[in-house]
């Protein structure tokens, strides 16, 4: 291995988070939002736009790094959210409630699992906030950022289950012709209410709103980003609060490994109402993002939005052979990114991204010189995983 090889080698296994620089995006914030569906800046992909979705891809590992199984999820509680990006201030907690309530006998004979398995809220993301005066100057705007992590608990996944399609409140509120339809797990853990917290439809919704009114005057949007079922989530949320206030900033929607949602005519309620636009992140071999099935209930499921495609196979670092597993890791997709070019294109060589935390979590699927390497330095041990880089911020529920 040449010295140049090994020296890459080195720095993608370097445990020192790499950021790259971000450059102003002011005079263009609008088009890196979305506004013209961000045509031309995803094949090749753009720089800026790369570390954008990376920044963003961030904010969900830090989601899923602060859910804890075995805690509560009284509203009076709090979770801490490690940011990766100090100039977001974490504002409020969001909980996620299935409808689906086990029988009594499970209660019985699971009296003694851990909280998570049977508890119906579950602590599934947070709003956040640009509040630094720099970053606000380098991105145009301010910026309200809506993060949701993805499946994690039973109820999810029973949730994850319920794939008949259901017609959309707000739609059947208004007598909507065309009536939209989407997934009824979804719905349910977006809609339904817990015992202590508000669904997450309202806490998402209202905590919108006090930051709307908080800084009205100003120049706004609003990221709701997610990861799997927090992709579909972000969907809902998104097309919730475009209609939640007088005044709505540009939504965009960002999707990592984000399933269908609903039928043609939720994509097409989305498309026609204008100030959403939505970027799914979508790797060749997930899974994920092929289900629902093609058709549920006798009406087909539809994706919405703008698609950047990577591929396992054209990292460096990860197997051809990589598991479904893998394929779904956001960690994973957030190493594709950073290698990705343009399709055709070979994986960037001056990717910087850590690989380590991808070695932790998706040893078998790393190619060899990587695994080997890592141990020579005495990296895949999770029980020596270096703190996290950051303070944390408290985010009240």
């Amino acid at each position: 291995m040449s010295p140049r090889s090994l020296s890459h080698l080195q720095r993608l296994l370097s445990e020192s988070p790499r950021p790259s620089p971000r450059s102003s995006i002011a005079a263009a914030w609008r088009r890196y939002h979305g506004a013209e569906s961000w045509d031309g800046l995803l094949d090749p992909l753009d720089p800026d736009l790369r570390r954008e979705l990376l920044r963003y891809g961030d904010f969900v590992q830090s989601a899923y790094r602060a859910f804890e199984h075995s805690s509560s999820s009284s509203s009076s509680g709090h979770r801490h959210v490690v940011l990766p990006d100090r100039s977001y201030r974490a504002t409020r907690s969001l909980f996620a409630t299935s409808s689906l309530a086990l029988p009594e006998w499970a209660h019985t004979h699971l009296s003694s699992a851990p909280d998570w398995l049977t508890q119906r809220s579950s602590w599934v993301g947070f709003v956040a906030v640009c509040d630094s005066d720099r970053e606000i100057a380098r991105m145009g705007r301010r910026d309200i950022a809506v993060v949701l992590r993805g499946t994690a608990t039973c109820h999810e996944w029973a949730e994850n289950l319920r794939t008949s399609l259901v017609p959309l409140p707000a739609a059947a509120a208004a007598a909507e012709p065309d009536l939209p339809r989407v997934a009824r797990g979804f719905l349910s853990l977006y809609e339904t209410p817990g015992e202590r917290v508000p669904s997450l439809s309202s806490a998402i919704v209202d905590e919108v709103r006090r930051l709307l009114r908080l800084y009205e005057g100003e120049e706004l949007s609003i990221t709701v980003v997610g990861h799997s079922l927090g992709g579909a989530l972000a969907l809902l949320a998104a097309d919730e609060l475009r209609a939640c206030a007088p005044r709505v900033p540009p939504i965009a929607v960002l999707s990592f490994g984000g399933p269908r949602v609903g039928d043609a005519a939720f994509a097409d309620r989305l498309r026609r109402a204008g100030g959403v636009n939505v970027l799914r992140v979508v790797n060749a071999g997930d899974v994920v993002t092929r289900v629902p099935g093609a058709f549920a209930s006798g009406r087909g499921y539809e994706h919405v939005g703008a698609e950047l495609r990577v591929d396992s196979r054209d990292s460096p670092c990860l197997r051809p052979d990589a598991g479904p597993v893998c394929s779904h890791d956001l960690e994973a997709y957030l190493h594709l990114v950073d290698g990705f070019a343009g399709s055709g294109r070979d994986f960037r060589p001056d990717a910087s991204r850590s690989v380590v935390r991808l070695l932790r979590h998706q040893r078998p699927s790393i190619k060899k010189v990587y695994a080997n390497r890592a141990l020579a330095l005495r990296l895949d041990r999770p029980s020596e995983a270096p703190p996290e880089p950051y303070g944390y911020v408290a985010s009240p529920s």
